[in-house]
């Protein structure tokens, strides 16, 4: 099984992704240590701000590692936000049979009430270098757009609203109903 993880930047992703690994040993892929081993290694010219080119760019080799996994019957978790809304598409029906999709959002109540606590745990797991453009009307306008894309898609995703408590049993019970 392959489970995508993806959502909004700060929505931990990461930390989520390191649960399953730590409960289930399922092995997981950033696409973000993918994306900076592509730039720093100068297989592109691309930048970590050239968001939409990066999705591009990276999808179809994250596309063909997933493909690869499922034709290894190997257990993955990919995450990150390079995940394009129409990934399904890159996938025959007997692929979709071993996919399974998560989206975190969080709620626009949330993030007016816990912002401080967003920032304060976004090294968690990544220790970021530079985190100064991460605002909260950012946070906002992102967060609202997954909410968007996910329901447009009718795809799953779990609302990040009182409080945050995001356990790896709650993916997976989650990713099952894709």
């Amino acid at each position: 099984m392959v489970i995508l993880i993806t959502g909004a930047s700060h929505t931990g992703k990461t930390v989520l992704a390191q649960k399953i690994l730590e409960k289930y040993k399922f092995p997981y892929l950033s696409v973000d240590l993918l994306k900076m081993g592509l730039i720093r290694s100068k297989n592109t010219d691309l930048s970590p701000q050239d968001d939409r080119e990066l999705e591009k760019y990276l999808w179809p080799i994250v596309r063909e590692i997933i493909k690869t996994a499922i034709e290894n019957q190997q257990n993955l978790v990919v995450e990150g936000a390079y995940i394009p809304f129409g990934w399904k598409e890159s996938f025959s029906a007997d692929y979709l049979k071993e996919i399974r999709y998560c989206c975190l959002i969080m709620s626009k109540t949330y993030i007016e009430n816990h912002f401080s606590d967003i920032k304060t745990y976004a090294c968690k797991i990544e220790k970021r270098v530079d985190d100064s453009w991460f605002t909260k009307e950012f946070a906002l306008q992102e967060n609202a757009y997954y909410l968007h894309m996910c329901q447009k898609y009718h795809y799953p995703y779990i609302l990040i609203d009182k409080t945050y408590q995001l356990e790896a049993d709650l993916v997976m019970q989650n990713s099952e109903n894709h």
